[in-house]
């Protein structure tokens, strides 16, 4: 009987441990129409970096969230798009009052998450969370998660 606990307990670990892949966050990609309009929202609105696309290729626009983790814009005509606030990119930053001054200031809405706006929904675990649309009604949550 031992023998048998411990072939099963060898064959489990090992299935455990084939199933750790060590991901790591790469990029978020929304679909847009106007890549321009959309494009300056990200760079100009939330200050993330632009990076050039590996291939130059047009329709595209890249932006560095922080380290590698990156936000990936891709131009689209004929594409129907869904906007629920359920599926959207998160940011964090312990600067939240600092960031909605910033929104105000450029007449930005934003949002708790039952849809109030000008509110800040102060989550279970301590953190604080907004939502911004892009110009393309495209949800971006900001939150105060630390990481």
């Amino acid at each position: 009987m031992k023998k048998i606990v411990l072939l099963f307990l060898l064959i489990n670990c090992g299935f455990l441990a084939a199933q750790s892949f060590d991901f790591q966050y790469d990029h978020y990609s929304f679909i847009v129409k106007d890549l321009k309009k959309v494009g300056d929202f990200y760079a100009n609105t939330l200050n993330l970096e632009e990076i050039p696309h590996p291939d130059n290729a047009p329709g595209f626009r890249w932006f560095r969230i922080h380290g590698t983790t990156q936000l990936h814009l891709i131009g689209k005509d004929s594409v129907a798009m869904e906007h629920n606030k359920s599926g959207h990119l998160c940011l964090a930053t312990q600067k939240l009052d600092d960031f909605i001054e910033h929104l105000k200031a450029n007449n930005i809405p934003y949002w708790d998450w039952p849809g109030q706006e000008n509110a800040i929904t102060l989550r279970s675990d301590g953190v604080q969370q907004i939502y911004i649309k892009d110009p393309e009604n495209n949800w971006v949550e900001i939150n105060t998660a630390q990481h």
